[in-house]
């Protein structure tokens, strides 16, 4: 665009759409309802410009064929064809017909919100999308209001109404599947916390959740699947195949995973069990035994244990190898042979013994633990007396079968607050 001194300046889409184009003699060729980008990072390029002519044809213009003129557009080349005839470079996008009045996420503020305006940053010849216009002063600028409500403002209550405008690099566009494909923005959902992300699924409606779900990896979508209302976990994973479905329940806690399979029709618990790897397909199926809402039912069986012939040095290293596929570390219990729980240390006393030091010296003996049939009254009193962060699972004949996390607790007991 010429016609301007200034190197750099804002614009509003709002202040584009509409604009009357015309040819190099200045005859109309009608005029712009769309801009065309190409997705690059950190900021789209407009590459396009989406003419209608008002008989059913419409001009792809390029950018850099255009420029500005007593409020026109010029444009130098251009080719009318039929609007069902146009096609668009793959990576790109139509501005207005994808993200104008849509919802989106604002990752930063983990909210989802509605696009009222887009704006723009021209620096010599290039014009990039950076920002969102969420707010009610986009509106008032899209019908025509701005200046009225500036006027009416000002003179009433002395009060500018703000612009609020949410950076690019911070906007998740929901509409397409497409773009929930990108790599951009399975990067920017990743970013959330798993809580925020899943009040956002939680919020969308029944298609947009299930495209955003599907956007994420494995490990992602487990941590959002746990923190998630159990009817919006079923109704995602109902939309997976098996093969899919699988590989992210892997993922969550043993404890969750087979909270989730447990409210999920026989027949496709069953198909997404064979798809599992075995040893945690076995270890979800002994959890599945036992009523949800006994310490069998809330315990996982994926927990730290060692002989109390083990060193602190050598304990360490075990904690540092398996951490990462324990659902719970912060404790570490000390089981004789035919595992029964002899005693429990503490990563706090872990930390601070010699490497020399064997565990039988360390641990606690003063084990407080429930049996496999104790209900969730009974568990709570144990946690709130005690004040552990996990309490073990006895068998009848004092073995170890699992341990019940607090946050697992508080699924059952206070919902609101566990998840």
């Amino acid at each position: 665009m010429e016609g301007h001194e200034e190197s750099q300046i804002f614009i509003f889409l709002s202040r584009l759409l509409g604009k009357v184009t015309c040819d190099a003699q200045g005859r109309k060729l009608g005029k712009v309802t769309d801009l065309l980008v190409h997705l690059a990072e950190p900021y789209p390029v407009v590459t396009d410009v989406l003419v209608k002519t008002g008989k059913g044809e419409a001009a792809l213009i390029s950018w850099q064929n255009i420029r500005e003129g007593d409020g026109k557009f010029l444009v130098s080349a251009f080719t009318i064809r039929p609007d069902r005839e146009l096609v668009f470079p793959e990576g790109s996008l139509l501005l207005k017909d994808t993200l104008l009045d849509k919802q989106v996420v604002d990752t930063n503020g983990a909210k989802i919100r509605r696009v009222n305006d887009l704006q723009f940053l021209k620096v010599h010849e290039a014009f990039y999308l950076v920002h969102v216009d969420v707010g009610f002063r986009g509106l008032m600028r899209r019908i025509g209001f701005e200046r009225f409500m500036d006027f009416l403002l000002q003179g009433l209550f002395d009060y500018v109404l703000p612009d609020q405008l949410i950076p690019w690099k911070f906007v998740q566009p929901l509409v397409s599947p497409d773009l929930l494909q990108l790599n951009i923005a399975q990067n920017r959902l990743s970013q959330l916390h798993p809580a925020d992300l899943a009040d956002i699924i939680e919020d969308l409606d029944i298609h947009q959740r299930a495209a955003v779900f599907q956007s994420l990896d494995a490990e992602t979508a487990a941590e959002t699947l746990e923190e998630t209302d159990p009817k919006i976990q079923v109704s995602l994973i109902e939309g997976l195949n098996p093969a899919d479905a699988s590989e992210i329940i892997e993922e969550m806690s043993l404890s969750e995973a087979a909270d989730l399979l447990g409210d999920l029709p026989d027949e496709m618990a069953e198909g997404i069990l064979k798809e599992m790897e075995q040893d945690i397909a076995d270890d979800v199926k002994e959890l599945l035994t036992h009523p949800e809402e006994t310490a069998g039912g809330l315990m996982t069986t994926s927990f730290l244990q060692m002989p109390p012939t083990a060193t602190v040095g050598e304990a360490m290293e075990f904690i540092h190898k398996n951490a990462e596929d324990v659902d719970f570390i912060y404790y570490l219990y000390i089981v004789d042979g035919e595992e029964h729980l002899l005693g429990m240390v503490g990563l706090r006393e872990l930390f601070v013994a010699s490497a020399e030091e064997t565990l039988n010296n360390l641990m606690d003996t003063r084990i407080v633990s429930v049996t496999l049939d104790e209900d969730k009254e009974a568990i709570a009193q144990s946690f709130a007396k005690y004040g552990l962060m996990a309490l073990p699972v006895l068998d009848d004949g004092a073995k170890i079968n699992g341990v019940i996390i607090f946050k697992n607790l508080l699924e059952v007991v206070a919902p609101q607050l566990g998840k």
